[in-house]
């Protein structure tokens, strides 16, 4: 067959969940829309109580409000489709939304990296200059490194975007995911210069991640330094305590991101395949809003005093554990 360039493809075919037993994909359908829902609903409540507990207005939680515009946002890019996949049986997507969809998932992915990047210096700069922290995170500062985390996951986003849809596509257009993934999509491309295009969007992905994961490293190493240098446990265990919840959605957020772009060829299957990258697309946003407002004690206390407080006055309800 005859080489088709990227301006006379008109579709491609999302045969992610085709191989699944057709009574599976309710099952699964039910389950992602729940946690879809409540990935939406989880952070829109971290954003309100941000917005309206005034002692919450400093850096790390403008910081948390915009990763969580930045989960929503990867979210809606990649979920709706996916569940519509479930639900029926034409499972096509036109070049333009494919090209789209990719756009806007590696935007919003990468800049969920750089905002958790950027989360890692503010705790720095809080542990071990604290006198400067004023100074160094004012309100003008944190708005310009949340505007350069945007530009840099725009940028990241149109040249990973212009690259693979720049490459001639032949043969099947059939993608064996359930989104327009750039390494399903990459095996369709045909000619000379496919395989350094591959290494070239795998090398500017990892060493992106990479690099990020890197700085959020150097910063605890610094932070840790600074924790053991305080004489009391107490102290100690107060200090690492504003770190924990970051931490913990760094570890969760490479996790799984690992999975995807490190896992080795041979281990995989068309089953296998689908349901890992799903824990990179759903289950980690859906993780985060749950382990933010539960292991930030200042986030808890004001989502209960705002919110669960005032819907126990509506209805009768069990006192929260928190």
């Amino acid at each position: 067959m005859p080489d088709q360039n990227y301006s006379t493809m008109s579709e491609f075919i999302l045969f992610g969940f085709s191989a699944f037993p057709q009574q599976l994909l309710p099952v699964l359908f039910l389950l992602y829309l729940l946690m879809f829902l409540f990935t939406l609903l989880g952070n829109l409540l971290i954003m309100a109580t941000i917005w309206i507990e005034h002692r919450l207005h400093t850096p790390m939680y403008l910081f948390l409000c915009a990763l969580s515009v930045s989960e929503i946002l990867f979210t809606v890019a990649i979920t709706p489709r996916m569940l519509a996949n479930l639900l029926f049986t034409h499972r096509s997507i036109t070049f333009v939304s494919c090209a789209s969809q990719m756009f806007f998932s590696f935007m919003f992915g990468f800049t969920h990296s750089f905002l958790l990047m950027v989360m890692g210096y503010d705790r720095y700069v809080a542990i071990c200059h604290p006198l400067r922290y004023n100074v160094l995170m004012s309100p003008r500062d944190c708005a310009c490194l949340v505007a350069w985390t945007w530009a840099g996951g725009s940028v990241m986003g149109m040249m990973v975007t212009m690259i693979v849809f720049h490459l001639t596509f032949c043969g099947s257009n059939m993608i064996h995911h359930f989104a327009c993934h750039v390494l399903s999509l990459l095996k369709l491309a045909c000619g000379n210069k496919t395989s350094s295009v591959i290494m070239g969007v795998m090398l500017v992905c990892v060493t992106a991640l990479i690099g990020c994961l890197f700085l959020i490293i150097l910063s605890y190493v610094f932070i840790v330094a600074a924790i053991l240098r305080i004489p009391s446990p107490e102290g100690r265990h107060k200090t690492f305590s504003t770190c924990v919840s970051h931490l913990t959605v760094v570890v969760v957020h490479y996790s799984f991101a690992s999975l995807i772009y490190l896992k080795p060829k041979g281990l995989h299957s068309m089953y296998s395949d689908a349901l890992i990258a799903t824990t990179y697309t759903v289950f980690t946003p859906f993780l985060s809003p749950i382990i933010f407002s539960l292991r930030n004690k200042e986030l808890k206390n004001a989502i209960n005093k705002n919110f669960y407080r005032k819907f126990c006055l509506l209805s009768s309800c069990v006192p929260i554990w928190w």
